[in-house]
């Protein structure tokens, strides 16, 4: 009886993140063919075939959890949570969120106050108040400028640009308008004051300086406010909505300002595609 050399060639391309795919190593299964052991072979191939259908549906999940698809959508307070947002899984003790959207991750404070946190150590961020995922955009509230405004003591209150809070993902819409905040000497303060643009807060530390505020200052994209700095005064810039703000706003209703937020849009990272990749089994005689 005529004995046949024979080589079964298996190859596996699963589909992954873009412009990457895993090759499982071929395996290449020699052994002596005759009539009644083809159907061995083919046996085999099928094993294998089995084998690669487990692990494509593995690296599926994989992939799948990568690309931050794992987030279901989630309620806080009166928000939805969706991709590219997410919510850590307190109970789980993890989040579902992958690397490439850490600047998504939103606190739910209280559980009705979805929070964005901020670039800068030790300060606290934004509260959301609405998102619109078809424009990728949000109204939110720069809330240590709250607290500014209510602290019975604000001496030892820092006060950012808005702008500088921002991780990198976020941009202020040019559609905003801005107040600008003035820590001004006290006597600098009571130079400004024959500006009529400007309108004296509460805020204040004592007789050691106060804050001033100025309304319906237009967004600057190089954000260059040089031509509105005041001698004597520390200058910090805050986006308002401009359709809270409107034509002839001044600084009286500051508070109400910042309450009202300011619209954020967002560019998400680079989105990983699962690209259709072939699947072979031949047997070669």
């Amino acid at each position: 009886m005529m004995v046949l050399a024979s080589t079964t060639v298996l190859s596996l391309y699963l589909p992954i993140a873009h412009d990457h795919r895993i090759q499982l190593p071929r395996l290449l299964l020699h052994h002596n063919l005759s009539k009644s052991s083809a159907p061995m072979s083919l046996s085999w191939c099928w094993f294998l075939v089995l084998v690669g259908v487990w692990w494509l549906r593995l690296m599926l999940v994989v992939a799948e959890e990568q690309q931050g698809g794992g987030c279901s959508a989630k309620m806080c307070g009166n928000v939805i949570i969706f991709h590219p947002f997410w919510l850590t899984d307190i109970e789980m003790g993890r989040s579902c969120g992958s690397a490439s959207y850490q600047d998504f991750d939103v606190a739910c404070l209280n559980r009705s106050h979805p929070t964005l946190r901020s670039s800068v150590l030790f300060n606290i961020g934004f509260e959301i108040l609405s998102i619109s995922y078809d424009q990728r955009s949000l109204y939110a509230v720069d809330l240590d400028k709250l607290d500014l405004c209510r602290a019975r003591n604000s001496c030892h209150v820092p006060i950012w640009n808005t702008s500088v809070k921002l991780n990198g993902p976020f941009r202020i819409d040019p559609g905003n308008l801005n107040l600008i905040l003035y820590n001004c000497t006290a006597a600098a303060a009571a130079s400004a004051r024959w500006d009529r643009g400007l309108v004296q807060t509460s805020v204040r530390c004592a007789n050691e300086w106060e804050v001033l505020v100025r309304a319906g200052v237009p967004h600057d994209a190089t954000g260059d406010y040089a031509g509105y700095a005041l001698e004597g005064c520390a200058a910090t810039v805050v986006p308002v909505s401009g359709s809270s703000a409107g034509p002839g706003i001044n600084g009286s209703g500051y508070e109400q300002l910042l309450n009202d937020g300011f619209r954020l849009t967002w560019s998400s990272p680079p989105q990983p595609t699962l690209l259709p990749r072939k699947f072979t089994c031949r047997i070669i005689f």
